[in-house]
């Protein structure tokens, strides 16, 4: 399978899932796309990359998207998250963006949702993950990438604070990652 993702904390995670399967990141394949995420679910985002991907190798592709939904501002920024501030703008910036727009809010309260879309050219089956927890004030940690330091869970420590494997047990992306397993493995 070829995971359709560029970054390399997410072909990390996914492989580590996904030990018992063959698998190619674009790079290994000598694909060197973007694919335009302007759907408006992280499903539709998620199924649009496979699909791309697909059409160049004619090969299965597992794809994601995932992104922060803060509930007091209804689930912003959402799809959006990785763009909100433009496709140039860099983890940090967008990190501090989040926190200066919810710092007078009543609640911090978000969730991480994750969906994974497995495509094969017929069928597409997709895992879904979601964590809940709360937005900091600051950025805290060094583990982790996108908005790892800035959510917080309910152990009162960010995703950016947890070891690899600690994170790997408890995000969104590994909980979308085993609801995908599983359906795949009862097909």
């Amino acid at each position: 399978m070829i995971i359709a993702t560029n970054n390399k904390g997410k072909i990390r995670e996914i492989e580590e899932i996904f030990s018992n399967y063959e698998l190619y990141s674009l790079k290994d394949k000598g694909i060197d796309i973007d694919v335009v995420e302007d759907q408006d679910t992280f499903y539709g985002n998620a199924l649009k990359k496979a699909k791309e991907i697909y059409e160049i190798t004619k090969e299965t592709v597992i794809a994601d998207d995932s992104g922060l939904c803060i509930e007091e501002l209804d689930g912003w920024p959402g799809v959006l998250t990785h763009r909100f501030l433009g496709e140039d703008a860099t983890d940090e910036e967008r990190n501090k963006a989040i926190i200066d727009k919810v710092k007078d809010l009543d609640s911090k309260k978000a969730k991480v949702v994750c969906n994974m879309v497995y495509y094969d050219g017929n069928d597409n089956l997709v895992g879904v993950g979601e964590i809940e927890g709360n937005i900091t004030s600051e950025l805290r940690g060094t583990n982790g990438f996108g908005f790892d330091p800035i959510f917080e869970l309910s152990n009162g420590k960010t995703l950016a604070e947890l070891s690899p494997l600690e994170k790997n047990k408890v995000s969104a992306r590994y909980l979308a990652l085993i609801d995908l397993k599983k359906k795949l493995e009862k097909e």
